[in-house]
């Protein structure tokens, strides 16, 4: 693969137009830096180093200005020519946030990007490169940014032996073996992609801890001290996966009972011992009894209980506790149909709204289930009001194609953060949940898990990067729409060429619909082989004990979750939201049938029944992902050949698999009523 793939975003191609690169030689020959932190420095070099593919120079950098024209990187109360850019409107500039301005005097002109810390001086950085990148005119510049959310974090689900679940674009890039990566380099191009989005957090390990990630926080902190130390230069702070379990299996306790005096006495022993080598750690991430790992309810304790015995543990150094929602009964009979894993994650945490300690923070999926291609917005989401929250999204493509498929995934993601909860009427969206103003928290945000690998390209399917960078952007800012991020990726990553822009933007956003449309149906989810997650299996998992059902016999499909004659999950809502989804006239087509049990017969809006439908989506899918194929081929000669033949050969793929899809799909349904398709087209006996 091209170098081209490995730079993703930060690609620095040369500015073809000649204005404009004059413009920016004039602009960029004296770099005026009067302070000098770790960040900072990170800053200069990228700055330096983007100067010189862009537009040719090497440019001078001076504590003070050389020529009468410079641009100028500094904090609040370097030098009067910094300050000069903050009027009284910036008095409540955030800590993050930044400053770009075009400004005229004592006879200079001079752009300046300032900021309150160095972090906020490194994102200004990014953002003055961004638009020098997509060729923006600097003669009379007047930005002012600030991330929308608190936290910003990504989580990686890397082991270290160096495998990871649920990744799909080759191996760790942190471990091998059991040992660190000798490949730090590649770390810290990885922490420049971080930094450029504005993400401020990584956990580094797994959050199913196994026995050798234990001891991250033991033998193996050395290695996790090493990381941090890369991460820490691009205002990123590491946070460690923990096991809830590890004063048992690393100091040989009786108990990892929470109110037990001695796991106490270990943990703030443990802590200060993290704290000596990472000062700057930001915290632990927890699994807790959930799909077999250890947790409080193993005393018969709560998990407010387990996670503030770790926060009282953390708290003096100023770490946070990141307590995962994801907890369910993982070992469900399948005959029982009044249990709904939907509604576990709300049983188990609702009652404790308000128990937590300040320092927790509590982590959950933007869905119910599990990251499916269509579920409905967790009721925990708008719900719990007193309790900090983090908005978990799946950047890997667990359940939406993997490395083969294209799913881009920002779509989807602003239909959760535009989600209606109505916790405090109307206007009560999801983000304003995240970023923590709808409750008024403290401690609120974004996490994403990772989709990040060996892989020269990182993500495997060279387009699957989009899904990382649109992740950074709305984390920053909720607010940006689909077109606006995706515009700007594309941009920065391929082209600005009209043509270029307008193909791969139009594939992007409508490869979602696309591949929902000859997958699951109509928001009943799953339908994938058990473990790996890929292809369709009807019954895969309608028979085990996950939880994962879509009840469907020979007259009807779909689960009913309802108030009146269901499980009740619908009645978790606020009631606007309850009522919507209460009857099927009402509820959202998409998510018909997670909520509603109904027959093939049943007619939609547009007339059609739903066995129609399901035969009419998937046989439109196949369809429409030939399109894909068909709109990437018109880019021959607008690309590099090596990322155009790598995106192609995966298009051919997906109609390959697409078609698998929509084939056993349609017999399934086939066999299991008996209606033909109306139109007549070919379907397995």
């Amino acid at each position: 693969m091209s170098d081209l793939d490995y730079q993703c975003w930060l690609q620095y191609t040369p500015i073809q137009n000649s204005g404009r690169r004059q413009e920016y030689q004039d602009w960029c020959n004296n770099l005026v830096i009067p302070v000098t932190t770790l960040v900072v420095n990170s800053a200069r070099e990228e700055v330096v180093y983007a100067l010189k593919k862009m537009v040719s120079i090497e440019p001078v950098v001076s504590e003070a200005p050389l020529q009468k024209k410079f641009v100028l990187f500094g904090i609040y109360g370097d030098s009067p020519l910094v300050d000069a850019a903050y009027g009284p409107e910036e008095a409540t500039l955030d800590q993050e946030g930044y400053l770009i301005k075009t400004l005229r005097r004592e006879g200079m002109e001079y752009l300046v990007i300032t900021a309150l810390t160095d972090r906020g001086l490194l994102y200004g950085s990014y953002h003055f490169l961004r638009l020098l990148q997509t060729e923006q005119d600097l003669s009379a510049l007047q930005l002012r940014e600030a991330p929308t959310n608190p936290l910003r974090l990504i989580n990686h689900w890397d082991n270290m032996d160096g495998t990871i679940e649920r990744g799909y674009a080759g191996r760790s890039i942190f471990y091998q073996n059991y040992e660190l990566t000798p490949y730090l380099t590649r770390v810290r191009d990885y922490a420049r992609l971080l930094a450029s989005l504005g993400i401020n957090g990584i956990a580094v390990n797994n959050v199913n801890v196994h026995d050798e990630e234990t001891r991250l926080i033991s033998v193996h902190l050395p290695k996790a001290k090493i990381l941090a130390e890369i991460f820490r230069a691009y205002g990123i702070k590491v946070f460690l996966s923990v096991n809830f379990a590890a004063p048992m299996q690393l100091a040989g306790l009786a108990t990892a009972d929470p109110l037990d005096p001695e796991v106490k006495a270990w943990w703030r022993q443990k802590t200060a011992e993290i704290y000596q080598q990472i000062p700057d750690f930001g915290g632990f991430l927890v699994k807790a009894d959930s799909e077999h790992r250890p947790g409080p309810f193993t005393y018969r304790r709560t998990h407010a209980e387990g996670a503030n015995m770790l926060a009282e543990a953390i708290k003096e150094f100023g770490g946070l506790i990141i307590w995962r929602c994801f907890v369910y009964n993982c070992q469900q009979d399948w005959r029982d149909t009044a249990t709904d894993r939907a509604k576990a994650a709300y049983e188990h945490f609702m009652p404790l709204d308000g128990q937590f300690a300040e320092n927790v923070i509590l982590q959950i999926k933007n869905g119910p289930m599990d990251f499916q291609v269509r579920e409905p917005v967790s009721p925990l989401l708008g719900g719990m009001e007193q309790t900090n929250q983090l908005l978990e999204l799946q950047i890997t493509q667990e359940y939406t194609g993997q490395q083969v498929h294209l799913f881009y995934l920002v779509p989807q993601w602003k239909a959760v953060l535009e989600f209606d909860t109505y916790a405090r009427g109307k206007g009560s969206f999801v983000k304003k949940v995240a970023d923590g103003s709808l409750f008024q928290r403290k401690f609120n945000g974004f996490t994403g898990v990772a989709n990040v690998g060996t892989d020269q390209n990182w993500t495997g399917h060279p387009l699957a990067q989009a899904n990382l960078f649109g992740f950074g952007r709305l984390a920053w800012n909720p607010n940006l729409s689909v077109q606006e991020i995706t515009e700007e990726w594309v941009k920065l990553t391929f082209s600005g060429q009209e043509t270029v822009v307008e193909q791969i933007s139009s594939m992007l956003e409508r490869s979602g619909r696309i591949y929902e449309n000859y997958t699951a149906p109509l928001g009943i989810g799953w339908m994938v082989n058990p473990g790996h997650h890929y292809g369709p299996s009807v019954d895969g998992y309608e028979y085990a004990q996950w939880g994962t059902y879509h009840r469907a016999d020979h007259t009807g499909i779909g689960v009913d979750r309802t108030v009146g004659t269901g499980t009740g999950y619908a009645g978790q809502y606020h009631p606007e939201n309850a009522l919507c989804y209460e009857t099927p006239q009402t509820c959202p087509e998409e998510l018909l049938l997670f909520f509603h049990h109904l027959p093939y017969t049943y007619r939609l809006q547009d007339g059609k029944t739903i066995i129609q439908h399901i035969y009419d989506t998937h046989f439109r899918g196949v369809e429409q992902a030939k399109e894909l194929q068909e709109c990437w081929i018109k880019l021959k000669g607008y690309l590099d050949e090596q990322r155009y033949t790598a995106v192609l050969d995966r298009l051919i793929l997906q109609i390959e698999h697409a078609k698998e899809w929509r084939d056993v799909i349609n017999t399934y349904f086939y066999r299991k009523t008996g209606i033909p398709d109306q139109l007549g087209r070919q379907i397995y006996q």
